[in-house]
């Protein structure tokens, strides 16, 4: 008989609730998006969020997501799944499960495919329709990459001593 506790969260739980942390790091005025790499046996490989290029000061590159294109943050950032590739330091990424709280646009998809990810779970879906994401979902359908939307449990976070 086990005197563990109850109403443990869950893996799923858990590495969203880090994707989402990880999203809160980013400075974008509009768009927070995190995301987290898991290995096969449930160890976090790497985090990341959108923002600016390592080197390339948030004070000195445009946040708006209006104007022309070099005067807005669309040439200049980097998407959270592509930060969490790009900093992943451990070898490959082969197998593993990507958690992103925003599903990943076209040029994710190809990073995502590339490194070897192999499951997506996403939680937000917002831009569905656009052909970005239309895309991405070809792409990752065709290469084999599993991708579901994350089932919220409604769980409040918070911790108890």
């Amino acid at each position: 008989m086990s005197d563990k506790r109850e109403g443990y969260i869950s893996w799923d739980e858990y590495f969203m609730g880090i994707a989402i942390l990880s999203g809160m790091r980013s400075k974008d005025p509009n768009t927070q998006v995190g995301a987290c790499i898991v290995s096969q046996d449930n160890k976090i490989l790497s985090v990341g969020y959108n923002g600016f290029p390592i080197g390339c000061s948030d004070d000195d590159f445009p946040w708006t997501r209006v104007g022309e294109p070099l005067d807005n943050k669309y040439f200049y950032t980097t998407h959270s799944e592509l930060n969490a590739i790009l900093n992943y330091r451990g070898g490959s990424l082969e197998g593993s499960k990507l958690y992103v709280t925003l599903f990943p646009c076209n040029e994710c998809a190809k990073a995502i495919i590339q490194s070897g990810i192999r499951e997506v779970i996403y939680d937000s879906d917002m831009y569905k329709d656009m052909p970005s994401s239309i895309a991405s979902r070809r792409m990752l359908t065709a290469a084999g990459v599993k991708f579901h939307q994350y089932k919220h449990t409604e769980r409040e976070v918070s911790m108890k001593l």
